[in-house]
């Protein structure tokens, strides 16, 4: 086999020869050119032939012929107005053709399509993107994918320290620990939401009244600690959630309630009005001394 290979090789290079100089040709385009579907008439006028292949549903379900739309050499697609409840903006599409130097047309295909303005179901969306957070019940399990990119291996040193020590386990350690991504989107994603400084408890709050001052908030370890905690107030309504330093509440450790101080209020004067003062007659009691009677004296008779 390898003297066959050789042979051909020598006969080859004497046929060929040595080859010479390659020149420069340029850039090498090949022109195609597309030759326009022209509509077939004879398929065109059998609109009646093509309403006739409408077998399957009732006949006012057919509504009136929209158009004639040229499929290839002697094939058209005649499309007819659809009436089926729940197909709304569907249209029924038949398919004919006919062969050559012959005015007998066949139906090819009859199928019920979406037109332009037909209503749809949505795109189909894996399940693993249209998991949304809170969607996990009691009992449901929702599995991690191996290339998760919040998930790094146990075994690889991260930058996280706290990380470090948990990776480094012999045997006891996790398979996987958070990766530096999955930190930073978790980070990034508490501090927007309801656990950062603009969520609504937090404005209302007193500016002083920030969780990384409050006796209540439990620091996290690792590369979280000096930004997240969590709170650990039994009355505020982060209680057990992980929260932002910067979050605040009503419920701070420190919050005091403001006593405004007492404002002294001027006495008016008191103002007797003489005009007003009115005469009353007393009676006097039996053995009463008038006034105008010598005072007796005082002692016993």
């Amino acid at each position: 086999m390898c003297a066959s290979i050789a042979r051909s090789m020598r006969y080859m290079g004497s046929r060929c020869g040595s080859p010479g100089p390659v020149g420069n040709n340029g850039r090498v385009t090949s022109r195609t050119t597309t030759r326009a579907v022209r509509l077939d008439q004879v398929c065109a006028d059998a609109v009646g032939v093509a309403r006739g292949a409408i077998t399957e549903v009732d006949p006012a379900d057919v509504g009136d012929h929209l158009e004639a739309v040229p499929e290839g050499d002697r094939t058209v697609t005649h499309f007819f107005e659809s009436f089926l409840a729940g197909y709304q903006g569907w249209r029924w599409a038949v398919t004919v053709t006919r062969v050559p130097r012959s005015r007998h047309v066949t139906v090819c295909e009859t199928v019920l399509l979406p037109g332009p303005d037909a209503l749809l179901a949505p795109g189909w969306v894996p399940w693993n993107e249209r998991v949304q957070p809170g969607d996990l019940g009691v009992g449901d399990l929702m599995p991690t994918a191996p290339d998760d990119d919040r998930l790094t291996p146990g075994y690889v040193l991260s930058d996280d320290a706290a990380v470090e020590e948990v990776s480094w386990e012999l045997g006891l350690g996790r398979s996987r620990v958070m990766s530096q991504e999955g930190r930073m989107e978790t980070a990034q994603r508490w501090y927007d939401g309801e656990a950062g400084p603009e969520a609504a408890i937090s404005t209302a709050a007193p500016r002083n009244a920030r969780c990384g001052t409050c006796g209540f908030y439990l620091p996290l370890a690792g590369a979280m600690r000096p930004m997240f905690g969590v709170c650990g107030n039994l009355y505020a309504p982060d209680d057990g959630r992980a929260v932002s330093a910067d979050h605040g509440c009503g419920a701070h450790s420190e919050a005091l309630l403001s006593t405004p101080e007492p404002q002294p209020v001027d006495e008016l004067p008191t103002v007797y009005d003489d005009s007003e003062v009115e005469s009353v007659a007393v009676s006097r009691g039996h053995g009463s001394v008038e006034s105008g009677e010598p005072a007796e004296d005082y002692g016993h008779s």
